[in-house]
């Protein structure tokens, strides 16, 4: 009896060890009284400031979403401008709490950087981008080409092994950052820009001549984004996780920043249960019920993230295509909140 009783006052008291580990970064985040947030140097649509410093894009908001739920206020963030080299040396140091700039989810990154990824904010394929007056309309035709590409990303290795593939030579020109790339492009050191199909949409607009220059249509490579967290504290990860997921899953049941209100008041089982009046999900998370209410009316659904900042609502006017809901024949998908 004695054995039985010392097992389980072991195992309670490893249980709130856990917990207490678990609980670190949110409670740091709430001493703190910010949100530490990496994000890239300057992509617009995903995350850019304005001249007045002012953030704005897709990963910028679900970084917002992350700090209303937690503080009800989604101004309570530090936006921390990562390289592709050293954004995962600032995640894993703690400068930042969350990297959520562009990055692509791969086994390597998932097994070896001490991170994990939280879920896809957005499905990309690497692409092409070449001034419309070299008369080429397929990537199938740009053997021997030289190339800009950024150092420290995927598109490296899949552009290897497109070229291989394919049977096409080519010269690679890299440079340590999107924005050097970019001008490199423009200032003819090279004959294409290579990078995800989003980044080459969104480095058009910063070209001095946009419709000078075309996106090619073949997607070479599978590029999901999605934000990244450090290992070894599940209650982090878990919220940012179903933050995301709060986003898709307000979508599909037509809860927007302008009716979440209305909405909560109805008596829909599942609406109770996602916008807090049933059950303690946001307690399980360590938020409040409202959680899902605050992410909303902060940010909107994932479908006005999207409009707002690359969809039809943006400079960029992305088709939502395999970012569109499952239901409408897309992949963003959320598990239930039940």
């Amino acid at each position: 009896m004695k054995r039985v009783t010392l097992a389980l006052t072991l195992a309670l008291a490893a249980g709130l060890t856990a917990q207490a580990a678990d609980a670190q970064t949110l409670k740091t985040v709430k001493d703190r009284g910010t949100l530490s947030c990496g994000v890239s140097q300057g992509l617009p649509g995903f995350s850019a400031p304005d001249d007045k410093g002012n953030w704005t894009g897709l990963d910028v908001d679900v970084c917002r979403a992350i700090a209303a739920a937690i503080f009800n206020d989604p101004t309570k963030v530090k936006f921390v401008p990562t390289s592709a080299k050293d954004r995962f040396t600032a995640l894993q140091s703690g400068e930042i709490d969350v990297l959520s700039r562009n990055t692509t989810w791969t086994i390597s990154r998932d097994t070896s950087l001490g991170a994990n990824f939280t879920g896809v904010t957005y499905y990309d394929g690497q692409g092409f981008m070449v001034k419309k007056s070299l008369k080429v309309n397929s990537a199938l035709e740009l053997n021997s080409a030289s190339v800009c590409v950024q150092t420290g990303t995927t598109t490296e290795q899949n552009l290897a092994d497109y070229f291989k593939a394919n049977n096409m030579k080519y010269e690679v020109i890299a440079f340590g950052t999107n924005d050097e790339t970019v001008k490199a492009y423009e200032a003819g050191r090279c004959d294409v820009f290579t990078t995800d199909q989003s980044g080459l949409y969104a480095n058009r607009l910063k070209l001095a001549n946009p419709n000078d220059h075309m996106v090619l249509p073949e997607i070479i490579s599978k590029e999901p984004l999605g934000p990244m967290v450090r290992h070894g504290d599940d209650q982090w990860f878990d919220i940012v996780k179903w933050t995301l997921f709060a986003l898709v899953t307000t979508e599909e049941l037509g809860v927007t920043s302008k009716n979440v209100d209305e909405k909560a008041k109805l008596e829909s089982p599942e609406l109770k249960r996602v916008l807090g009046s049933d059950g303690n999900f946001g307690e399980q998370l360590g938020l409040t019920k409202d959680w899902v209410v605050r992410i909303v009316k902060a940010v909107g659904n994932y479908g006005e993230v999207f409009d707002r900042n690359v969809g039809a609502g943006s400079p960029l006017a992305i088709n939502r295509g395999l970012n569109n809901l499952w239901n409408k024949g897309g992949l963003q998908y959320a598990p239930p909140i039940r």
